[in-house]
């Protein structure tokens, strides 16, 4: 059997970057295609049909949350499988992955017809609103068994070392996506719902394509009768893997929100600096976390093998080009930071534009510690010790939290003070990181 996507042998440094850029041009797509998608929708439609849209992103990003959750603890412990060339356990535990994902996305989907205004309620949707609003969310939950199938093929490839495909559908999904909405929206007028239509739509043709191309071109997918296998232990450590990434990433949007919060009692130039710093905080962010999970694959392949050195190989590489491309960053944003501000706002606010330049040249001094708390939670996730991740994040956001309080609302240092609280959250989180990764190195728990 050919492996011709195996880390388990052969170079370190080309494969990892190879395996990252797929995963890198596929998050700053998404990014853009997630700004595209609104723009359709608030100018054809109008701004309650974006409001619509937009309000229900808390609710479906819980739902992602968990779909993700799931599927990235499932893809650790196949990466750990397929290292270790233990294909049939490799088969149940696929199987046993998708049988519980199809199983939990008809519950949800049956639930989400029966709460959707109630939900959209207790979070404080404006009345006016609820109504598009819920008629979106009912649509694209029912599609959700279409979301799950795509996260969970594109996380199996991905643990099988295939970085490319995944990159190839989740653009096919987009481009399609964006067509429909130019014709449901934009064309035919069936707004807030052509738009959820749309996106049902373009996932389903998604994972048609990707099960097509499975079933030609990965022979370790070609499970068969085996689909239907069920395995309960297994399913014990996937939920076990997958709660504790889901929980990660709640604890990471909880404390965004109360930032936010925060920030929100310091005026509309604050809120609109704030805002724009956050979206190029995203662009620069999302490589680091894609090289992080290029080495959670390659970890967890190579502790499936048993190779220990490689292992310890792979993470000095890895946090060498966390640390190359940190650098790369730094000084775009650095000579870039006017223009930048500027594409958001025009030159004309003097005021914001300002605020953020301010904000993004001190910020781009310390993309290097995001860089290495990446690099060090892809190893520990690697090597299936997702607390440790769990609890440096709850760490990093509740320093974080803590440090805008002081700075901003009590000391009254003004925006330019955010970038100390990111500081000293990610300053927190290396001092819990950092004396573990040490003891690991050395040989122990």
């Amino acid at each position: 059997m050919a492996r011709k996507r195996d880390m388990t042998e052969g170079k370190i440094a080309l494969p990892l970057v190879a395996f990252t850029l797929p995963l890198v041009l596929g998050n700053l797509f998404q990014l853009t295609y997630n700004a595209v998608d609104s723009v359709i929708v608030g100018r054809y439609v109008g701004e309650e049909a974006l409001a619509a849209v937009g309000t229900s992103a808390p609710l479906m990003n819980i739902v992602l949350l968990l779909i993700s959750g799931l599927c990235m603890g499932a893809s650790i412990l196949m990466s750990a499988q397929y290292g270790a060339r233990d294909y049939a356990l490799l088969s149940r535990q696929i199987s046993t992955t998708f049988l519980a994902g199809c199983g939990f996305s008809a519950v949800f989907s049956l639930l989400s017809i029966l709460l959707a205004e109630p939900l959209l309620r207790l979070i404080q949707v404006p009345e006016e609103v609820v109504g598009e609003a819920g008629v979106y969310l009912r649509v694209v939950f029912l599609g959700i068994l279409f979301t799950f199938i795509y996260n969970f093929l594109a996380n199996t490839l991905r643990a099988l070392g295939d970085s490319r495909t995944p990159l190839y559908f989740l653009i096919a999904s987009a481009v399609l996506n964006i067509f429909g909405d130019l014709l449901l929206v934009a064309a035919l007028g069936l707004g807030v719902l052509g738009s959820a239509v749309s996106t049902v739509a373009s996932e389903a043709v998604c994972c048609l394509l990707c099960g097509i191309y499975i079933s030609r071109k990965v022979p370790l997918l070609k499970l068969g009768k085996r689909w239907l296998v069920f395995d309960r232990k297994l399913l014990g450590r996937t939920i076990s893997y997958g709660s504790t990434s889901a929980m990660q990433q709640v604890c990471l949007q909880v404390g965004k929100a109360i930032i936010q919060a925060m920030v929100n009692t310091q005026g509309v130039s604050v809120m609109a600096a704030f805002t724009a710093v956050n979206r190029v905080d995203d662009f620069a962010y999302t490589p680091q976390q894609n090289i992080g999970h290029a080495m959670t694959t390659f970890i967890a392949q190579n502790k499936g093998a048993g190779h220990t050195e490689r292992i310890r190989r792979g993470f000095r590489i890895g946090i060498g080009i966390e640390a190359a491309y940190s650098v790369g960053v730094c000084l775009a944003i650095l000579l870039g930071a006017p223009g930048i501000m500027e594409m958001f706002t025009g030159a004309e606010d003097a005021e914001v534009v300002s605020l953020g330049v301010a904000y993004l040249r001190r910020i781009a001094l310390m993309y290097l510690l995001p860089g290495f708390t990446n690099g060090i939670q892809g190893f520990f996730r690697g090597m299936g010790n997702l607390k440790v991740t769990l609890y440096s994040t709850f760490m990093n956001m509740l320093g974080r939290v803590a440090a805008v309080w002081v700075l901003l609302l009590v000391l009254s240092l003004g925006f330019g003070s955010l970038a100390w609280a990111n500081f000293v959250g990610w300053a927190v989180m290396l001092g819990f990181e950092v004396p573990l990764l040490g003891r690991r190195m050395r040989g122990g728990k």
